[in-house]
């Protein structure tokens, strides 16, 4: 399946420099990678790389214009993204210090990472401004889409995947609990900043007026 207007080499380049810089999803990759180590983070990890596909494919075939006619609705899903976010810092910065291979200790899962790009404001940017940026009006539209979705699939794995790397290999260096402990709660600082451009964009004045 090839389309010649397509420009791959600039959506691979937007797909690995959008997927590689910091955001909600890899903030909490590298924690996850800090506290349980790779294998367990796997599922997390593979719960990003096909939620957000999927998530594009929804966008680009018919949700983004549900929530252009609608955007009641996105404000809605903004506010239960900050709110989730909220209780993802809270579980980052409140987690106890256990091993990595401690059956206690309980990574984020498939679903609710997939789920969770839904509510994510960095996935929302991404996968509205591929559709929007790569898309062409001489090719049949839902297949450019589902090649978008294909290359975010294909090569923003590994960028998501060298957060995880980072977060088991800054392991070795908080091998104090109160040093792990103090790197969750960074964590879930960063992941908090992440809500700035959230709560600019919701109409506040609109709801109390």
């Amino acid at each position: 399946m090839t389309i010649q207007n397509l420009d791959y080499y600039s959506i691979i380049l937007f797909v690995i420099a959008t997927c590689v810089t910091p955001g909600p999803n890899n903030v909490m990759l590298m924690s996850s990678g800090a506290n349980f180590g790779m294998g367990r983070t796997m599922r997390h990890l593979a719960g990003i790389n096909i939620g957000f596909p999927l998530m594009l494919v929804a966008v680009g075939l018919g949700a983004g214009a549900i929530f252009r006619q609608y955007p009641w609705l996105q404000d809605g899903l903004k506010v239960i993204g900050a709110v989730y976010l909220l209780y993802l810092a809270y579980r980052i910065a409140s987690a106890p210090v256990v091993d990595m291979d401690d059956p206690s200790g309980k990574p984020l899962g498939f679903t609710a990472a997939a789920l969770f790009q839904w509510v994510n404001p960095k996935a929302w940017v991404m996968a509205v401004g591929a559709v929007l940026a790569y898309t062409s009006p001489l090719e049949p539209f839902r297949v450019q889409v589902l090649l978008i979705a294909l290359l975010f699939f294909l090569f923003g794995s590994p960028c998501s995947l060298v957060w995880v790397f980072f977060g088991q290999y800054l392991r070795r260096f908080l091998t104090r609990p109160s040093c792990l402990k103090a790197f969750n709660i960074i964590m879930s600082l960063v992941l908090l900043m992440s809500l700035i451009p959230v709560l600019r964009g919701l109409p506040f004045q609109q709801w109390w007026s």
